[in-house]
């Protein structure tokens, strides 16, 4: 397994793979790698020759009281297990490799990437749409693979990429989850023992949540009986639990297809993320 380190070398392996008539797949991560980012390197072996992953916690899709300082980073082990999983190569850039002096370009998506994640977490979706279609621009491969536990971002990377022409197909992968229910995150951490025993109650609401409105409720009186639910369990904060369409994101007002649950909750110092489709 290749570890690269400037934009070029990335460039010039995958263009010297798909010379010699071989597809490439990419997943981007930030690091801190468990088995939900494997299942993207897997899925990608599965759809293309090669693989590549990237390892780059971007720094603008952090606010000013978020975790960057404190995200977990841990490059060789990460390696290690991209290399077991059989990746072909890694791109492991610096922030400089990334944003050069005097760099002055943002991408940015607008309406569906102002709701959720978006109102919650300021200039969040700005951060990712520019730091992915850089990743992209930089590989050109012909897949990019992302997780759909973070939906909205796969939802607002999907129509950079068809906005911008790029010709690279967006693949969601299913959520990984712990045998609990938990989704798999690189935040999960921060939990404490007792706060992971609580964790699970959040996918718990929004299965209840779901089944209710399969039965024919309010969406939104579901949506405020999963929050209910999620602060009685012990979270601390629910910071939005929504039913919505999947594709425009606007809130359900009443029982239609094309439904998703999406949640946001503070457990301690740990921020959860969720979606279940309806």
């Amino acid at each position: 397994m290749d570890v690269i380190r400037t934009k070029a070398a990335l460039r010039a392996q995958v263009a010297a793979w798909q010379r010699g008539g071989e597809t490439v797949a990419l997943t981007p991560t930030m690091g801190a790698i468990h088995e939900g980012h494997l299942s993207l390197v897997r899925l990608g072996l599965e759809r293309a020759e090669r693989c590549v992953a990237t390892i780059f916690v971007n720094p603008r899709q952090f606010g000013p009281n978020e975790d960057f300082e404190t995200y977990p980073r841990d490059e060789e082990r990460d390696l290690a297990k991209f290399r077991s999983a059989g990746c072909d190569a890694v791109y492991v850039p610096d922030p400089g490799e990334m944003y050069a002096a005097g760099y002055k370009t943002e991408v940015t998506v607008h309406e569906i990437s102002e709701v959720m994640e978006g109102a919650s977490r300021p200039g969040f979706f700005t951060g990712v749409a520019t730091v992915v279609s850089k990743l992209l621009i930089q590989s050109l491969p012909d897949i990019a693979i992302f997780g759909e536990k973070d939906f909205q971002q796969l939802t607002v990377i999907r129509t950079m990429a068809r906005d911008l022409d790029l010709p690279i197909e967006i693949l969601g992968a299913p959520t990984v989850r712990e045998a609990d229910g938990l989704a798999l995150s690189s935040r999960n951490a921060y939990l404490d023992p007792k706060q992971r025993d609580i964790a699970p109650a959040l996918h718990r609401a929004m299965i209840a949540a779901s089944e209710a409105v399969h039965a024919g409720a309010d969406p939104r009186v579901a949506a405020a009986k999963a929050r209910e639910d999620v602060l009685a369990a012990g979270f601390d904060e629910a910071i939005y639990i929504d039913i919505r369409d999947q594709d425009s994101f606007a809130l359900a007002e009443t029982q239609a297809e094309n439904l998703r649950i999406f949640a946001a909750a503070r457990l301690g110092d740990c921020r959860l993320i969720d979606n279940l489709g309806i």
